[in-house]
């Protein structure tokens, strides 16, 4: 079960895209997802492609695509990291995405390798802001 974490609580990229770092056994594991927002634009999501356990992330590319009635979008990652895990639940159950989308509708988790990038991305307020 996934601990319950506020949207408050969470950096966002301006893509939509946010993360969750925690230190896990003294590694930065980053948790990633998108946002309510983007969720909401892209209505009703279709299709996920996620990455391999195992796979490279670099801050600001795609890691992968969601695709909905409207358009397909690319996933940028906030961070750079490995990927090592992947919610491999979520292409089959992508209403989670409207339903907890900062909770059981994580996409992915990575290793940080720099976390320079987190000082790049948005709080909360500020993203609130970038949306409205």
């Amino acid at each position: 079960m996934e601990s319950e974490v506020k949207p408050e609580e969470l950096l966002f990229a301006e893509s939509h895209e946010w993360i969750h770092v925690a230190d896990v056994d003294g590694e930065k594991i980053g948790t990633i997802g998108i946002s309510a927002h983007a969720v909401e634009a892209l209505s009703d999501v279709v299709y996920m492609e996620l990455p391999e356990v195992g796979a490279t992330v670099a801050r600001e590319e795609s890691f992968g695509e969601v695709e909905s009635v409207k358009a397909t979008s690319d996933l940028f990652s906030p961070v750079d990291g490995e990927v090592v895990e992947v919610n491999t639940s979520l292409p089959d159950n992508l209403e989670v995405l409207n339903t907890d989308p900062y909770g059981a509708g994580w996409v992915i988790k990575v290793k940080l390798t720099d976390d320079q990038g987190l000082a790049k991305l948005l709080d909360h307020g500020a993203y609130e802001s970038q949306c409205s």
